[in-house]
This record gives structure tokens, sequence and C-alpha cells, in this order.
């Protein structure tokens, strides 16, 4: 067996892959986890929710790494869904209307979530819709009903709850979420973009001493969710 390839600058291999993020979002959770919705706007001819048509797309499955922006890597995961450029081509393009022009994206989750990536990147062969991880349906945790996978980009581009697209000619009117040194308008795993303006060694270790209590609030947030709401109920658990 060949060894696997290594890993990206200053990222760190682990075996967890907790629920994770910018520590607001720890108690933020998706109002909706048994039916996919997703909304296509912008600079689009007819706005629709794309959720029914994801169903009629050929499905894949992939195994990729998953790099935290934090510097710890989650090697090997098993995602499934639809590929953003089959999303694209198939129902953005002909249904939806999108400008030829409107090539910067905004993704939003239902839990306030929000990033960008140039439409060049998000057609990738390796960007996925995904909808099931470890081949079971998303968990809360890990996005349900549905998040953007990107392997290429750090985690905080593969946006969780996923429940709207909109597809712009111009992102000046966008504004992330967050410091604006901590994001990056593309965030590529490679280049260890991790930010702006601030070298993305320097980063690696403003961002490692908050893996531990980031991890820690996220799962204090999860089991008092749990206890309030019932831990039967679906999408709770992986």
């Amino acid at each position: 067996m060949s060894a696997p390839p290594p890993l990206p600058p200053g990222q760190r291999e682990t075996e967890d892959f907790p629920r994770f993020g910018l520590t607001p979002f720890a108690v933020r959770f998706p109002t909706t986890v048994d039916a996919i919705s997703l909304q296509v706007s912008g600079d689009v001819q007819t706005p629709l929710d794309a959720g029914p048509a994801l169903a009629s797309l050929s499905r894949v499955e992939q195994q990729s790494d998953f790099h935290c922006v934090t510097t710890w890597t989650r090697r090997g995961l098993p995602w499934g869904g639809v590929r953003f450029a089959d999303f694209y081509r198939e129902v953005v393009v002909p249904l939806a209307g999108a400008a030829p022009e409107a090539s910067f994206v905004v993704l939003r989750g239902q839990d306030g979530a929000r990033t960008s990536l140039p439409l060049e990147d998000l057609l990738a062969p390796d960007v996925l819709l995904a909808d099931r991880l470890f081949g079971q349906p998303l968990s809360i945790e890990h996005g349900a009903p549905l998040r953007l996978v990107a392997p290429a980009h750090y985690g905080y581009k593969s946006v969780k709850h996923l429940n709207r697209v909109e597809f712009w000619r111009s992102g000046a009117n966008y504004r992330p979420f967050g410091l604006r040194f901590m994001v990056h308008p593309r965030a590529r795993v490679a280049h260890e973009e991790r930010g702006q303006w601030v070298p993305g060694w320097l980063l690696r270790h403003l961002y490692r001493p908050l893996i531990r209590p980031t991890v820690a609030r996220f799962e204090q947030a999860m089991r008092q969710r749990l206890q309030s709401s019932g831990a039967g109920e679906p999408g709770e658990r992986s």
C-alpha cells in the first residue's frame, strides 16, 4: 500500500472529526434537518428552490481530507452527494438562468454562517453538495441536511447546513463573517491562504491554542441541545 500524500503546510493529522467553527456558532443550529431546501438567487433570471432538483442529479461518493484553518486535518472522510459542477450546469444555468458573468458565489447556512468562493473553484470535480458521511445521512454536528465539501480549501469554506447559494457579478456588496484578516477570498490549502494580510505560518501559531477550548465549547453546546431536545431526534448524532 502506498503511503498517503504529505499533509499541506502547517497541518497536523487527527483521528477526530469534531463539530467546529467560530465560537458564536456553537449554539446555532439548523431549523430543518429532515428536508433539503436550497435557494438559488442573485444575478439570476428566476430565483428558485433547487432542493427537489438535486434528487435528479447523479450521485457520487468520494474520500476527501478535511483541513481546518486552525491546523488540524482529518484524512479520508467518505462523503456522498452531488457535484457542485453538475448542480451548476444542470440546475442553475438552465432553470435559474444565472448570468454568465455571475462568477462570485455566496454560500449561506441555516445557522447564519456565510462564505464566498469564485465559481471557478466551486466547479472543481471534487467539490460536493454533500448529504451523507460514513454512509449515513449527515448529522447536525457535520452539517445536516446539506453542506458544501471543498477539499482544496480550508474548512471554513465548506458551509454546513447549506440552504442558499447566490450567484453575483461582483462581490462588492458582500461582507464576510468575522474579522477580515481571518477570511481569505479563496482559502486554498496548498497555498496556505489561511487569511489576509497575515502570513499563513503566523496564523498557525495564533490558531493552534484555540483548538481544544473551541472543541470543548462546541461539545458542550451539543450536549445541552441533546439534553433539552431529546437524544433520539433524527440527525442529532453521527
